[in-house]
């Protein structure tokens, strides 16, 4: 446990670990002290001085160096002869402050009226109306009248580009320097700095293109005033209008926790997506979404999306009734022998539709296990789980005496807000970085160790047994990210085995912080590999009956003579299909995800379903109640309960364990605005990390590598795929 510091505020005695600011500590009795600059993901600068406070610590007799008492026997305080910034200073043991005092709160009235001069009268129109923190300080804290001349008042650019995903509104900046400190010191993006000086400072971007970062929407989040909006919500709706939904972006491995803000569209009468929010989980995104999985929604009120059943009729698509569809499902797949049928199944799937999908192929039909797309990834799922993260583990404990490994893997472009995470625990906590890739990327900046290897050999570099893995060997912990760049299926599951092999050789197989990580490329590849315990051997190149469940690459998909496309649009795939069905989107329903850092979280529906779409998991259960199956399933939550019943992994979890929530530290959801921006609590659920499991995977001999499959392409954030082409905001963006 931490050395505790005793302490007094306005009174309240408390105890809170030494190091600890003075504004943190009054947050841990409740008691709130102002701030504009002062954010506790940030470094401290003591900006703007709204947190100034009265400080005292106890007096010293400076011939015996001993604490002066009273005739009491209290101790005698010495108060500081001018105020202090509490977002600066820690706490000292016997220190007393004052947060209600006279000084105090005429310094509070005297700072807003300050920065209200130079502040436009912009809140009736102001995107930041409703959740603003210059809004509530100043009703809590201001003047009731201002002294100063409107006409005096400083006049800059408003709604001015920073780049293609945020505005600038200068006249609302109040210079608290939030947004450089968070490209600066958690992205390392130095985009943002301070142009002129006095009243004619002004924040601007220094890189081509403009504000070029993958992280830009995090400064709108914690800007306390309007000065930062974002191109995809400015002027899309006013806080108190929006609806929310808790939810989990699906754009890549980390599982960051999202709200998904919703307002009525008047013309259309259909609820809309209007922006993505995060939701504080410091076990998993913290209060960070990457800028793909903040404006990536736009796919699922695509003007294109499947609204109805497909059948083929005549050599062509025609739309068609639920029931027909089904039926003709059904029907065919009665009069096919069940090893004639191919499943696959893709991983942007929810775990319970995989679950279902995958008992439907075996249990129902008599099929082979369900195959996944993408098969490179399914390759190496169990041998992940098998020697993945501990329970308890988060990426927040690692530090010094700590080594993180990044193998094959580009972090950012792949995972970005694990970027963020790792980069804190080799820069501000002090673990060890090694880096081993065939190209540069961003990871290296902070790397005590770099190896390098031809593209697509990343499996027999660490059969070599490199040196840089040699200091596994004497770390508290080892994490090891990988990813599989260049890498065929097999190349991709020697990699993991070897690494596997790698940490347990080491002594790190059963440590709870330590274990693999893998860059998988969607939010439930994991979870969908869980649930359908894919085949490993080859998917056959022809088949009777094929259903395509989310499938995107044509290259999983097997010849069939009849083929079912389970999809939200109509893809290359679906328009050759037999039969179409159209998918509700992850926002139109619930489900759960498993991370790549094995932790199961729920998603929750935030607007009703497009048209006639429904879940994959119901139409799975109404073909195998026809084929003859009693599935009486009411809905994702059984469904859960049964993979939970079966899959050791998932062992004793559930959607009420799921959905449970405890404090979190720091405090800044809605409630603390003022504190910590626009993120939203977590009252939803924090998820829970699932169990190891060896499914033959990790204990197996590492296979041979064959030869580099050099055609796949590198790894990039915005890669057009079917869902992100839908965002107009990044199309300036996709590759």
């Amino acid at each position: 446990m931490a050395d505790l510091i005793n302490l007094t505020i306005d009174g309240v005695a408390l105890a809170v670990p030494k190091g600890m600011l003075i504004v943190d500590a009054a947050k841990t009795i409740e008691k709130d002290i102002p701030v504009f600059c002062y954010h506790p993901k940030l470094k401290p600068v003591g900006l703007c001085r709204m947190c100034l406070v009265e400080v005292g610590t106890p007096k010293i007799d400076p011939a015996t160096k001993q604490i002066v008492k009273d005739e009491a026997g209290a101790t005698v305080i010495a108060w500081q002869p001018k105020l202090t910034t509490a977002c600066t200073t820690p706490v000292s043991e016997g220190m007393s402050v004052r947060t209600q005092s006279k000084p105090v709160i005429d310094a509070r009235e005297d700072v807003l009226e300050f920065l209200l001069t130079s502040h436009p009268l912009d809140c009736p129109v102001c995107d930041k109306g409703g959740e603003c923190p210059l809004q509530n300080l100043t009703l809590a804290h201001g003047p009731a009248v201002s002294r100063y001349d409107y006409a005096d008042k400083q006049h800059n650019d408003k709604h001015a580009p920073l780049g293609d995903l945020m505005f600038i509104d200068r006249e609302r900046c109040i210079q608290c320097a939030r947004c450089i400190r968070f490209q600066d010191d958690i992205a390392d993006d130095h985009v943002l700095q301070f142009h002129n000086r006095g009243r004619a400072e002004e924040v601007i971007t220094f890189s081509t293109p403009g504000f070029d970062s993958y992280f830009g929407g995090n400064t709108s989040d914690i800007c306390p005033v309007g000065a930062l909006t974002t191109a995809d919500f400015r002027f899309k709706g006013r806080p108190w209008e929006l609806k929310t939904a808790a939810s989990v972006c699906g754009h890549c491995a980390v599982g960051c926790n999202t709200a998904l803000n919703t307002r009525l569209n008047t013309r259309t009468g259909v609820r809309e997506i209007k922006r993505v929010m995060p939701r504080q989980n410091e076990q998993v995104n913290e209060i960070w979404l990457c800028d793909k999985g903040r404006y990536g929604h736009h796919f699922t009120h695509a003007a294109n999306r499947l609204t109805h059943p497909l059948i083929r009729k005549d050599g062509a698509l025609q739309e068609a009734t639920w029931e027909s569809a089904l039926q003709l499902i059904s029907d065919k797949l009665k009069t096919v022998p069940g090893q004639k049928v191919v499943g696959v199944i893709g991983d942007r799937l929810a775990t319970e539709d995989a679950w279902l999908f995958g008992r439907l192929m075996t249990d129902v039909i008599g099929a082979a296990p369900a195959f996944v797309s993408p098969r490179t990834a399914s390759a190496y799922a169990d041998v992940a789980r098998a020697a993945g993260l501990g329970a308890d583990a988060d990426f927040k404990a690692l530090g010094k005496g700590d080594v993180i490994v990044v193998v094959n893997g580009d972090v950012e472009e792949q995972a970005p807000v694990w970027f963020l995470r790792l980069r804190q625990a080799v820069v501000d906590r002090g673990a060890k970085l090694i880096v081993a890739h065939h190209r540069s990327t961003k990871m290296h900046r902070y790397a005590a160790g770099i190896a390098r290897f031809a593209p697509g050999a990343a499996a027999q570099w660490v059969a070599g047994q490199p040196a840089e893995l040699a200091a596994l060997k004497d770390a508290r912990n080892a994490v090891i990210v990988f990813g599989d760049e260049k890498l065929s299926g097999h190349n991709a599951r020697a990699l993991a085995q070897s690494l596997a092999h790698a940490l347990a050789e080491a002594g790190h197989a059963d440590k709870p912080n330590s274990g693999l990580v893998p860059l998988y490329p969607h939010g439930n590849t994991q979870g969908v590999c869980d649930a359908v315990d894919p085949s490993r051997g080859a998917m056959p190149e022809s088949a009777d009956v094929a259903w395509l469940a989310g499938v995107g690459d044509p290259a999983d998909a097997p010849r069939a003579g009849f083929t079912i496309v389970s999809e939200l649009f109509l893809t290359p795939l679906a328009a050759a299909a037999d039969v179409v069905l159209p998918a509700a989107a992850p926002a139109e329903r619930e489900g759960s995800y498993t991370s790549g850092d094995l932790r199961a979280q729920r998603f929750w529906p935030a607007h009703p379903a497009h048209g006639e779409s429904r879940p994959d998991w119901w139409a799975f259960q109404e073909v195998a109640r026809r084929m003859g199956k009693d599935w009486s399933f009411g809905g994702p939550e059984a469904i859960f309960a049964a993979l939970a019943a079966a899959h050791p992994a998932y062992n004793g979890l559930s959607y009420a364990g799921l959905a449970a929530v405890k404090p979190q530290w720091p405090m800044v959801g809605r409630a603390e605005v003022n504190f910590g921006g626009t993120v939203y609590d977590n009252t939803a659920g924090l998820g829970a990390r699932t169990a190891r499991v060896p499914v033959g995977g990790a204990a197996e001999a590492p296979v041979e590598p064959t030869l580099a499959d050099l055609t796949r392409p590198e790894p990039a954030l915005y890669r057009a795929g079917d869902l992100i082409r839908h965002s107009a905001v990044l199309a300036g963006r996709l590759v």
